[in-house]
């Protein structure tokens, strides 16, 4: 549910502290916590490292992003593919069929026998 437009967006104390009185090109990487903070037009150009439980992930705040929340650029799961043994059997018949074209298109071509006229 969105925030009520009286209340105006939410954006931490410490974060609007760290890029008070900043430009973004010298302000190199600035490391936060808070993925609830929603982005502001102040924050265009900065690069915020928005930790995703583990690591801090660089996002470079653009135009589009404002109204969106940092979390949303900094993703907390990662995606390993489906599948198993079967996908693993798939993959592999599709490697060995791009490596037999690949040697058939690497065998040299027979030359044609020349026409007399």
């Amino acid at each position: 549910m969105s925030r009520s437009i009286k209340k105006g967006p939410f954006v931490d104390a410490k974060l609007l502290k760290k890029i008070l009185n900043k430009k973004p090109a010298t302000a190199g990487v600035i490391k936060t916590w808070a993925r609830r903070s929603q982005i502001s037009p102040d924050m265009i150009g900065f690069t915020f490292g928005v930790h995703n439980g583990k690591q801090h992930l660089e996002v470079l705040v653009s135009e589009e992003m404002i109204g969106h929340r940092l979390g949303e650029f900094s993703p907390t799961k990662k995606f390993v593919r489906h599948g198993g043994k079967m996908q693993k059997e798939m993959e592999q018949k599709k490697q060995e069929a791009e490596i037999a074209s690949a040697k058939a298109s690497k065998a040299p071509v027979a030359a044609a026998p020349a026409k007399k006229k």
